[in-house]
């Protein structure tokens, strides 16, 4: 045990008061000769937001002083909340007059100035522990004298001094990269050197490079990593497919979308002699080129996922393997790690296995194509995948009873609408529609949920280090008041208390389906429930409603699927070895919180880069009117949401016809003299009244029609 730890664990006994550096050495038994070295880790330790030092010159822990450290979370406004490090603790709210200088992202210990028990806390920052914005994308405003950096994020409420001689060739309304080279600090702002210039704001192509700066995301692979890629062939040799279970023989086939390049699964189906489905989900085995501790492994790791944002691709790997040697393009042999599931015609899975495999798929068949099969098949089509018409309506019928099975059982199911925005060659947004899923796109949902069931399920029972996907029961605070949101629509949850079974939510589901108000429910209970995440302890997905459940099935675009191929294919060849899986135990956690963070990242991105065209697409369509819902309503105004998802907002003060009350207990304004009122799910007809590229923003006002 080193010195920190000893200092640590003496500082959080419960008999343990503030001590001088002194004092410590003596309770330690510390010669007094090693007192500067001593002093020298207290001070790194304070620097670190591990321990406090009084005005008396006396340590100890934060949290026993009356203190909190953890990761500042602002608010464009200018306020925030920290969210401590230790997860048990409520968020404490900090004004902007007690920000002292930190930024949106920054790890912060902050003093607690008043508390009122479990409900709420404020507090002022007083140290600032690691800074989390070093490079800050914006928009360059130049003057006479200076120019400054409008931020793009904007919970980054300041501005940036760029000297002139820092500004690299960039000029007024020019999208850029600055270096910070002086934090803000009391009345002194932030200071910075452009280090990169993306080009003008309105050149094509800047505005989602620009997102990708932000979140700094990688364009290109680095040379090692290229030059590995390289070296791997692109045709499977003899030696490759040794040992590996041959089923070439089978109609196996890819059902993807039309744009998708990287093919990494691919089913099959027939009917066993008792009746029973034996249903085959084969897996790109991407761990057979990607080595672990290479450095394509190292690279894919930091990436965590590819990233699709509007306009392009971000892979996790470099073409060579996400579309060329481990996609499963149609009529080539590639290599594979299958499961097959004997399934009953309850949806029970009655047997399964896993095999290192490998496969020709005969066909590269669309969703479009195979919904089309289906409900409304054409001569073209017959003619031409005629051969796997059967097979299909097997994966139908097998695709209904494991729904029905699912849904029985209490899994929710969101009907939320996704958008698809059409792009010309410039980029520039032509339309905005609504994204329709076929029972193809269904078929493919629900083999890849079972598969990764059937897998948890045996992996857990192996009781050997593993990763999850978990989603955790919901916050009751946030389900009981999403219950009187629902209320005030007519609608409630049945025998809650606060905790809620899926089951519950999934009957709410079922009986706003096909009302007016049920893209905002589905919406706002979406909202209210925990966000999935990767995890090495088993505590089951509440939104499935499965005890057991992981990701496998897609090893090209995501690293925990990698890492999962690994472990069980460990299994198959019986490389679970004392040693193996002391190894794993020590390095899947930092994996799965690894991959959760670089999630959350790959959404919000495609999240923003949505979110820019959106408004892009709507600059041209100032004045023109529009139907939509009520889908927010805040203290400040009302979001309405068009039918092909793009959403405003009416701000209160566009209400002009009435002085309107915001009634924050039934989620509605309320018209002073005409008694009108706003509720969440209203229909309502809008028009555009204003678009801002820079913040997203688009604004409505209602038509004077209504």
């Amino acid at each position: 045990m080193n010195i920190k730890e000893k200092l640590l664990g003496l500082m959080d006994q419960p008999e343990y008061a503030p001590k001088t550096a002194t004092q410590l050495m003596d309770i330690m038994e510390m010669d007094r000769t090693d007192k500067k070295s001593f002093l020298s880790v207290l001070d790194t330790m304070e620097r670190e937001g591990l321990i406090v030092k009084t005005k008396s010159k006396k340590y100890g822990l934060p949290k026993r002083l009356g203190y909190v450290t953890g990761k500042l979370q602002a608010n464009a406004k200018g306020f925030g909340f920290i969210i401590p490090d230790d997860g048990s603790q409520k968020d404490v709210y900090v004004s902007s007059d007690d920000l002292n200088g930190a930024m949106n992202g920054d790890c912060v210990m902050a003093k607690i100035l008043f508390s009122d028990g479990d409900r709420s806390r404020e507090g002022q920052i007083v140290q600032i522990l690691e800074r989390a914005n070093e490079r800050i994308v914006g928009t360059i405003e130049r003057s006479q004298h200076f120019a400054v950096l409008i931020p793009d994020e904007p919970r980054l409420h300041t501005t940036i001094l760029i000297p002139n001689d820092a500004l690299n060739g960039a000029d007024d309304g020019y999208k850029v990269v600055v270096q910070v080279t002086r934090w803000p600090h009391g009345r002194v702002g932030a200071e910075g050197r452009v280090i990169e210039v993306l080009g003008h704001k309105d050149d094509v192509g800047t505005d989602i490079l620009s997102i990708i700066r932000q979140y700094e995301l990688p364009e290109g692979f680095p040379p090692e990593v290229m030059r590995e890629a390289a070296s791997i062939p692109q045709t499977v040799s003899e030696e490759d497919i040794r040992d590996r279970e041959d089923l070439r023989g089978l109609h196996i086939v890819t059902i993807d979308g039309e744009d998708a390049k990287d093919l990494d699964d691919a089913v099959s189906i027939s009917l066993l002699p008792n009746g029973h489905f034996l249903l085959g989900v084969h897996i790109a085995d991407v761990s057979h080129y990607v080595k672990e501790g290479s450095a394509l492994d190292k690279e894919a790791l930091s990436r965590g996922c590819s990233v699709y944002p509007v306009d392009r691709v971000i892979p996790m790997l470099p073409p060579a393997l996400s579309n060329g040697i481990c996609s499963l393009n149609p009529r080539v042999d590639r290599l594979t790690l299958s499961a097959f599931m004997e399934i009953d015609s309850n949806g029970e899975v009655v047997e399964h296995r896993f095999t290192t495999s490998v496969i020709k798929t005969c066909e590269r068949m669309t969703y479009t194509d195979v919904t089309k099969l289906l409900t409304d098949p054409d001569n073209g089509l017959i003619d031409r995948y005629g051969y796997l018409v059967d097979d299909f309506r097997l994966m139908k019928q097998l695709h209904d009873i494991l729904k029905r099975r699912r849904r029985e059982r209490g899994s929710i199911d969101f009907d939320i609408d996704e958008a698809q925005i059409k792009l010309d060659l410039s980029g520039k947004p032509t339309d905005v529609l609504l994204h329709s899923r076929g029972i193809a796109d269904e078929i493919i949902e629900e083999f890849m949920l079972v598969c990764n069931e059937t897998v948890a399920e045996h992996m857990f029972w192996m009781q050997v280090p593993f990763i999850y996907r978990v989603h955790e029961e919901p916050d009751p605070e946030k389900i009981l008041a999403f219950n009187d949101f629902i209320h005030n629509l007519g609608y409630h949850l049945k025998g809650i208390g606060g905790k809620v079974h899926p089951k519950t939510l999934q009957d709410l589901l079922n009986e706003v389906e096909g009302t007016e108000e049920e893209a905002v429910v589905n919406s706002v209970l979406l909202r209210s429930l925990q966000r999935a995440r990767y995890d090495t302890e088993n505590i089951g997905h509440f939104g499935l409603a499965a005890r057991y459940y992981t990701h496998f099935t897609s090893p090209i675009r995501r690293y925990p699927d990698l890492m999962i191929h690994r472990i069980i294919k460990d299994m198959l060849h019986g490389r679970l070895t004392h040693k193996r899986v002391e190894h794993l135990a020590q390095v899947l956690p930092s994996i799965a919180q690894q991959s959760s963070q670089r999630e959350r990242v790959a959404q919000q991105v495609e999240w923003d880069t949505e979110d820019l065209k959106k408004a892009e697409y709507m600059m041209d369509k100032i004045g023109q009117s529009f139907d939509g819902i009520i889908s927010g309503i805040t203290h400040y105004g009302m979001y309405v949401q068009l039918e092909n998802t793009i959403e405003g907002l009416i701000h209160v003060s566009a209400l002009d016809d009435d002085y309107y009350v915001y009634n924050e207990k039934h989620y509605c304004f309320i018209g002073e003299h005409t008694r009108k009122i706003y509720r969440l799910g209203d229909k309502v007809k809008v028009k555009v009244a204003k678009v801002d590229l820079s913040t997203r923003n688009i604004d409505f006002v209602m038509d004077e029609g209504e």
